[in-house]
């Protein structure tokens, strides 16, 4: 039986912005995911406000607090990729404010955060969120020259 075609999906939960260049963002994330030694079976990033992902961190993880992404791996070790990625829009462009980047950076980052943690990177250590720090700046210029 031949596998599924890999699907990367954008969905909004209870907000619509304007994500630029979907077709191109979706062959990329696919690409990150093969370089990193992983495939795709089916990978949601799913928009949403900060109350929306407010009540899924209460309800899910028991953490009162906002949040720009919460990851739901659904795969087994070493099998394709299957997650929900949850990411809050509001809580994404206040930190490109404070961090004095563009919106689209800010989003771009966090959804490699999202696909990074899949692929095994960890953010608990100082020595992990360096690692990952380090692997998002890999993938944001990577992704400046990806056609």
């Amino acid at each position: 039986m031949k596998p599924a075609k890999p699907q990367i999906r954008f969905q909004f939960a209870d907000l619509r912005f304007s994500l630029k260049e979907r077709t191109r963002l979706k062959a990329f994330l696919l690409h990150l995911a093969e370089e990193e030694g992983r495939r795709v079976e089916a990978v949601h990033y799913i928009f949403c406000t900060d109350a929306y992902l407010l009540e899924i961190n209460r309800s899910h993880l028991n953490h009162d607090t906002y949040t720009d992404i919460i990851t739901f791996p659904y795969s087994e070790a070493g099998a394709p990729l299957h997650s929900d990625i949850f990411i809050s829009v509001e809580r994404v462009r206040e930190n490109a404010l404070a961090f004095d980047v563009a919106f689209e950076t800010e989003l771009y980052r966090v959804m490699f955060h999202g696909l990074l943690h899949l692929c095994g990177y960890k953010d608990k250590s100082k020595a992990e969120v360096q690692l990952m720090r380090q692997r998002e700046d890999f993938w944001l210029a990577a992704y400046s020259r990806f056609t």
